[in-house]
């Protein structure tokens, strides 16, 4: 059995509960509302007079209601006609009305507010007065720019806007963002962040898990990422912002997430990086060049060399030259005997193999031997591979059991190959690159030039050589 429930008559009531009118329920209701409202009889008599209404404009509602029209008191005078027509014109009109006028404070004071009226109609569907909700423009207009900035933030901005949830995943997300981790904007929402980013994703969870529990940090942060794309990873710098997202309903700050921006700074990193290194490795060649100019030995300035270019560079080096009677810019076997290598295990400056010459062992189609054959630089990677298998790899060619990436450049001088100087990286460094081997072949060409004149580049009758020193 269900009960019908009106204005004026009492709900159903359990044991020992005092009878309530539905009139409290309809005024709890609009002293709750964050607007102000007012009503009006088809007559222009204030029925009723909320809350926010009392705040705005000071007038109680045992002072507002039963008056007729704001003539007088909430409105001068000589706006009141005005006012009103412009109000009651809604009980013909279809749908609200909005207009802004000045209203009356109870001290006295001007207060300009934007109203939304509408008919209200009685049981017969005739017009039986008007509502008005009203708050004042500069309230209203500051939430049309935050609304007006979201949707600005969401569609035209020009970087990455996301919204975090509190499970760390993806709840609204701008077409510049959904660009930038390669995915479309639905396909974002709800997924984690380890779906979408293959590196960098303790990082970035890191830092919206803080700001979740403590707030926004005090500058943007650069964080380098790898997001998956079906093209492979790519990695990216994106210097981003957060900002804590809190509900203003709440008594208490309640975390909805976090707001999310960053902006693809990836090439401009790059470009400072590359420069860094190339003023490093500069400056690297430059204090070699003065710290071998004092070496009386020059197979200890070809050492020296060796040592400088190893800082940020490789683990480990080694030189071999050309063994004497190898016709190494004809055809023919080419036979290397080592010259100098740096310790394998521990750092230390590098050392000299002496004068025994004995041949290094290294098999056909090695990449030193193809270095000096092709008089040009080789680069070789054990590849994605387990750590044994690396370490085979490199035994194999007769280096370091820890080395994975090498980069054999050729060492020629006075128009001679007189042979090559190898450059080994470990697994905790990267392959190398074009930039590298150009690095590697600036180191080369001193170390040819020591050698050349230390006399261990070539035959002991071969014209030009100068004396062992």
């Amino acid at each position: 059995m269900s009960a019908t429930r009106r204005r004026g008559t009492t709900d159903e009531l359990g044991p020992g509960e005092p009878p309530r009118d539905g009139s409290d329920l309809l005024a709890a209701l609009l002293d709750g509302m964050d607007a102000a409202l007012c009503a009006f009889d088809a007559n222009g008599v204030v029925t009723h007079w909320n809350r926010e209404a009392e705040r705005i404009l000071g007038w109680s509602a045992a002072e507002a209601v039963g008056r007729h029209g704001f003539a007088g008191w909430a409105v001068r005078s000589a706006d009141a006609p005005e006012v009103e027509a412009r109000l009651m014109s809604a009980m013909q009109a279809p749908g609200r009305q909005v207009h802004e006028f000045a209203l009356l404070t109870k001290a006295g004071g001007r207060v300009l507010v934007r109203t939304q009226s509408a008919a209200v109609r009685g049981p017969d569907g005739r017009p039986a007065g008007i509502y008005c909700a009203f708050s004042e423009v500069h309230t209203q207009i500051d939430l049309e720019r935050s609304i007006a900035l979201s949707e600005a933030l969401f569609e035209d901005a020009g970087w990455g806007v996301v919204i975090v949830d509190a499970d760390l995943r993806p709840a609204v997300v701008n077409a510049h963002a959904a660009q930038a981790l390669g995915i479309g904007r639905t396909a974002v929402l709800g997924r984690p962040l380890g779906e979408l980013l293959s590196g960098g994703v303790e990082e970035l969870q890191g830092a919206l898990t803080h700001v979740l529990a403590e707030g926004a940090p005090p500058a943007p942060a650069e964080m380098w990422v790898s997001v998956r794309t079906p093209e492979g990873d790519r990695r990216r710098c994106w210097r981003s912002g957060f900002l804590r997202l809190s509900s203003p309903l709440a008594e208490e700050p309640v975390p909805l997430g976090v707001g999310w921006l960053f902006q693809d700074v990836t090439e401009a990193r790059q470009t400072e990086q590359e420069a860094a290194l190339l003023r490093f490795r500069t400056n690297q060649l430059h204090r070699a060049a003065r710290a071998a100019a004092e070496c009386e030995d020059p197979g200890e300035a070809a050492t020296v060399h060796l040592d400088f270019a190893l800082a940020g560079f490789a683990d480990h080096a080694l030189i071999d030259r050309v063994a004497d009677g190898t016709a190494a810019d004809g055809e023919g076997p080419v036979r290397l005997v080592r010259t100098a290598e740096t310790p394998s295990g521990a750092p230390g400056p590098s050392v000299l193999a002496g004068k025994a010459g004995l041949p290094v062992r290294y098999a056909e189609g090695h990449p030193a031997v193809q270095c000096v054959a092709r008089a040009g630089s080789v680069r070789a990677s054990a590849g994605e591979v387990d750590p044994e298998r690396a370490r085979a790899w490199a035994l194999a060619r007769q280096w370091p059991g820890e080395a994975v990436h090498a980069l054999c450049a050729v060492l020629r001088s006075r128009g001679r190959t007189l042979g090559v100087v190898t450059f080994l990286r470990g697994a905790g460094r990267s392959r190398f690159e074009r930039p590298d081997a150009v690095y590697g072949e600036d180191v080369a060409v001193r170390i040819a030039a020591a050698l050349d004149l230390a006399g261990t580049g070539a035959p002991d009758d071969a014209p030009g050589t100068a004396p062992e020193a």
